[in-house]
């Protein structure tokens, strides 16, 4: 379900703003009715609502949310150890949801979820830079910074990791940017990211060079930015940020041959939207020259009238209705 304004903003080209003065202005109506309260809830799979008689109808719905998970909390739908898992505290509207990768239990920070397994594959095994702020026991080294830089593959890569993983060897791209925040003898604070989603790949990372992470967050995801949101709660994506995830998901499942037809269908669309301008533009020169005709035409006559009225030889032949 989603608040009436939203869905309109959300899936036409009207603002939260825009889709508010609509629905006040009574151009809203849901099934046929009209509706002016713009937080009444709608279901965006079913709803059929109409603005100033044109239907929003999103094609191809797809949901992603945001959320800030919170230490302690594991990414699954079900524990078989009955330990806190992430559906505990999402809405139960998003029960359904699959989790875009997964947050070590340990980990907090942004989580993508979505109501696609098409969206959550292909945004999981995507390039798409995750951003983290890491906390790490000791200094952070050359050596780091080098690999960082670099990328390495280590051979065994089983510190850092769960008790039960089964992966050993693992490789490292470089980092696609780093920043460090502190660094000192105790503790050292740095922002990083990566394009890869390895399994505990931070801490795989860090624990190579004989270091443990104290605390990790995630900070974006592909350009979404936790920002504000509190712990535990939910948003969703942004207009811009929706387009973002759309677009990036096309380009991964259209085939060539369909960006071409789509950029050909687009290009004939503005051809013939350029002749329709270009004929309209013509008929309305030919109105406005038809109407100088007409006056031209009666002033004509009004003047020849005039003077047949003046000539009193004419009188016979002078219509005076």
């Amino acid at each position: 379900m989603m608040r009436l304004n939203k869905f309109i903003a959300h899936y036409s080209t009207y603002s939260r703003r825009e889709a508010d003065k609509a629905v006040l202005d009574g151009a809203v109506k849901i099934s046929g009715k009209v509706e002016d309260n713009p937080a009444t809830q709608v279901d965006e799979r079913q709803a059929e609502v109409y603005v100033h008689g044109k239907k929003v109808s999103p094609k191809d719905i797809i949901t992603v949310i945001a959320y800030n998970k919170r230490k302690g909390e594991l990414v699954t739908k079900k524990d078989p150890r009955d330990r806190k898992i992430i559906y505990d505290t999402l809405d139960h509207k998003f029960r359904h949801f699959i989790a875009v990768g997964r947050l070590d239990y340990a980990t907090e920070g942004l989580l993508l979820l979505t109501d696609s397994s098409v969206v959550a594959t292909i945004l999981m095994n995507s390039d798409l830079e995750r951003v983290y702020k890491v906390k790490i026991k000791g200094r952070i080294t050359e050596a780091m910074e080098e690999a960082m830089k670099k990328g390495m593959t280590i051979d065994d890569a089983s510190a850092g990791a769960h008790s039960h993983s089964e992966i050993t060897s693992m490789t490292f791209a470089p980092f696609s940017a780093y920043t460090i925040l502190k660094n000192g003898d105790n503790y050292s604070t740095l922002k990083v990211g990566i394009t890869e989603g390895q399994n505990r790949e931070l801490r795989r990372f860090f624990a190579f060079f004989g270091t443990e992470v104290a605390d990790l967050k995630r900070l974006s995801y592909g350009g979404i930015d936790l920002n504000n949101l509190p712990d535990g709660k939910t948003r969703y994506l942004s207009r811009s940020e929706y387009t973002s995830v759309r677009d990036y998901v096309d380009s991964v499942t259209k085939t060539d041959a369909q960006r071409e037809n789509f950029k050909k269908r687009k290009i004939e669309k503005e051809e013939k939207e350029k002749v329709q301008l270009e004929e309209d533009t013509a008929k309305l020169l030919e109105m406005e020259d038809d109407k100088d005709k007409r006056k031209r035409i009666q002033a004509a006559k009004e003047k020849i009238q005039g003077v047949l009225k003046a000539d009193k030889s004419w009188d016979d032949y002078i219509d005076e209705d």
